[in-house]
């Protein structure tokens, strides 16, 4: 395996999005009426989001993404962004008979909180060929989001999920593995993320996620940081390589590869200043992603990725409240930190 220091990017594959993004009064009951009010399309998925991010955070190094695109309107409006944010798109591919995935994301005004419907389009035949590592000398590989990429979370020939064969391939080519899931409420969390875990370096997940992997219940009237911990330990047992990332409204901590948890407060941001929460968990990966490939303690990194997280929230899109990686930090401690 060649030395991952030696390298220098951040290659990301997986879910390719567009995010229409409506800004709601209020969310219905069934059959009744809510009203629109601002509209916006955006860029959406685990790579996206993470690359774009990256970009805005104000990284030198290069950024790459590997995807399936479909050949229409939302498939260019997606390679057309990739340019102006210098993320290279040589390995994100178009397919002619296939929509490119979008959401449409129903976020209520007032409160921030959103709700998905999902086209799962050219995303959902993303396989383990569609990704050449030897055309890369990224340092990180990042892979998301399992539980909805069809074809890679289906098992392979060896009866594992398929995403196992990509992971192996990244770790042969020299890079470093992280990969996110998708909060959904269906599916087999247990069947597809453990046999990965031996094959990631760093895992992403939030508490939903982290409860449904592990079959612990982390919230009830608050969150259990104790069953967080437990939570975490059970994933680095799994077979994760450097740590274990779990992130929640109220921070996030982190679990290393002899077990030693870090804790870091979400930022204060004020309720009148969210205007979205779409994105905050890619936001927080790319500020740990970030400060990790610029050989920073791990307590920076988790510094980092909440105050880009917190910076997500000024905007409806994913992207758009992103700032560069000074003013994230000043922002943050402008605001201060939850207790």
């Amino acid at each position: 395996m060649a030395e991952s220091g030696t390298r220098s990017g951040v290659i990301a594959g997986g879910n390719w999005i567009v995010d229409q993004v409506k800004m709601i009064d209020a969310w219905p009951e069934q059959d009744a009426l809510a009203s629109i009010g601002e509209e916006f399309r955006a860029n959406g998925g685990a790579p996206y989001n993470l690359l774009k991010d990256l970009a805005r955070l104000g990284a030198t190094y290069p950024l790459e993404g590997i995807g399936l695109v479909g050949d229409d309107d939302f498939g260019r409006w997606i390679r057309d962004d990739c340019r102006v944010h210098r993320i290279d798109t040589a390995q994100l591919r178009v397919e002619p008979d296939a929509p490119t995935s979008f959401t449409d994301v129903m976020t209520v005004t007032a409160t921030g909180r959103r709700t998905f419907f999902h086209q799962r389009g050219a995303n959902a035949r993303l396989a383990p060929s569609d990704f050449d590592f030897s055309r890369t000398r990224a340092r990180f590989f990042h892979l998301g989001y399992l539980m909805l990429l069809d074809t890679l979370d289906r098992p392979g020939p060896d009866g594992r999920p398929a995403a196992c064969a990509v992971l192996e391939a990244a770790s042969r080519a020299g890079l470093l593995t992280s990969v996110d899931l998708v909060s959904a409420e269906i599916g087999a969390f247990t069947q597809v993320v453990g046999p990965v875990l031996p094959l990631v370096d760093y895992l992403f997940l939030n508490d939903f996620e982290a409860a449904r992997v592990t079959g612990l219940t982390l919230r009830g009237k608050s969150l259990d940081a104790e069953k967080v911990r437990a939570a975490a330990e059970i994933l680095r047992r799994g077979g994760v390589r450097r740590a274990v990332f779990i992130h929640f409204p109220e921070g996030a901590c982190c679990c290393d590869d002899e077990g030693t948890l870090l804790w870091q407060p979400s930022v204060d941001v004020a309720p009148a200043d969210i205007r979205g929460a779409a994105g905050a968990g890619d936001a927080f990966a790319a500020g740990v992603l970030h400060a990790l490939h610029e050989g920073r303690p791990m307590g920076d990194a988790l510094l980092l990725g909440v105050a880009v997280a917190a910076s997500s929230l000024s905007d409806p899109t994913c992207s758009g409240g992103i700032l560069d990686e000074r003013q994230c930090i000043e922002r943050a401690h402008r605001a201060g930190f939850k207790r």
